[in-house]
């Protein structure tokens, strides 16, 4: 009777949202990182705050558009820097997800089995299967267009930039759920997005390709620097707090969180650290990678201050980052 009774004090059923079910039953470990960061951060957004956003590893492949897209639409993201693959595989399910491939038994894949999916032009990321005639060179297609009328016209734009114009101008065919696209909900909110390193992409690589065959001027992209001045003038308008939510973390982390030092020391600028900071990864911090890096470690480098509120979740960021961003929505 005792158990019939603590079943009855909880919420169950219908009446747990989210957030009852995050706050009852995530208490120690990884677990209870997860709620305190949860519940610190939906303090910081009441309290007025934004997030800024940093994506690394196959985010957008993993679908977190389903969720993220909502965050942006409800105005809880201020900025988002990411991969040139997080861009774009994004955009690719939203021109060809019905014809993406899960692989349900993909650990038994043997060399055989990949070599059958190169054949049959599909991409293996883990699980599932980017089609590359559907996806990537129906993009190809499109984007190429937009290249070669910058480069005749010696115009130049950002990575994003070019993404932004194929779906403001519905230049893309759509076979996904627009409502699933965070780079479509980016664009439309006319949010502020860097791609450091773009060039390591899929779409980076075949411009790089159509560059080397002439086709079009290397200016027509504007770079790494180009970004990181751009990101300089942004942070330097911020009005409001800037929480720094870090997924994964290597050059879509790395490259943001600097503007800070940057500005401070370079430039001899008072502008204020991050505010807040949560770093979602399974990296290990013995390595020396900054994907590991422990939040501590950014104070000596002038991002962090002693008082920012850090958190530190060692565990699955395509589990994670959904569920404490559903919190943060309810």
């Amino acid at each position: 009777m005792r158990n019939a009774k603590q079943k009855q004090d909880l919420p169950t059923g219908e009446q747990m949202t989210i957030r009852d079910f995050v706050d009852t039953y995530f208490h120690h470990f990884n677990a209870g990182e997860v709620r305190k960061a949860a519940q610190s951060l939906a303090q910081f957004l009441s309290d007025g705050g934004k997030i800024f956003l940093t994506l690394a590893g196959a985010m957008s492949t993993a679908r977190l558009g389903k969720v993220l897209a909502p965050m942006i639409n409800s105005g809880y993201i201020a900025g988002i820097s990411c991969t040139g693959a997080n861009l774009e595989e994004d955009v690719f399910l939203l021109a060809a997800n019905s014809h993406y491939q899960s692989i349900e038994d993909w650990r038994s894949l043997s060399a055989d089995d990949d070599t059958d999916l190169l054949e049959k032009k599909l991409n293996r990321v883990t699980d599932v299967c980017i089609p590359e005639d559907q996806a990537i060179r129906a993009i190809e297609k499109t984007i190429f267009s937009l290249w070669q009328e910058y480069s005749t016209t010696q115009k130049s734009a950002l990575p994003h930039e070019f993404f932004y114009q194929m779906l403001l101008k519905n230049q893309l065919t759509i076979d996904g759920n627009p409502d699933e696209s965070w780079v479509l909900a980016a664009a439309k909110h006319n949010l502020p997005l860097f791609v450091p390193g773009w060039e390591d992409s899929t779409l980076g690589n075949i411009f790089a390709s159509h560059v080397i065959q002439s086709d079009i001027d290397p200016s027509v992209v504007k770079s790494g620097i180009h970004y990181m001045t751009e990101l300089a003038k942004w942070y330097e308008s911020q009005t409001t707090q800037l929480a720094f939510f870090q997924i994964g973390g290597g050059i879509a982390g790395d490259f943001p969180i600097c503007v800070v030092p940057m500005l401070n020391q370079d430039l001899q600028r008072e502008v204020p650290l991050w505010s807040w900071f949560c770093q979602i990864s399974e990296a290990n911090p013995s390595y020396g990678g900054y994907s590991g890096a422990p939040p501590n470690e950014k104070i000596t480098w002038g991002k962090l201050a002693k008082e920012t509120p850090k958190f530190v979740i060692e565990s699955d960021a395509t589990i994670v980052a959904p569920l404490i961003f559903a919190y943060l929505l309810e």
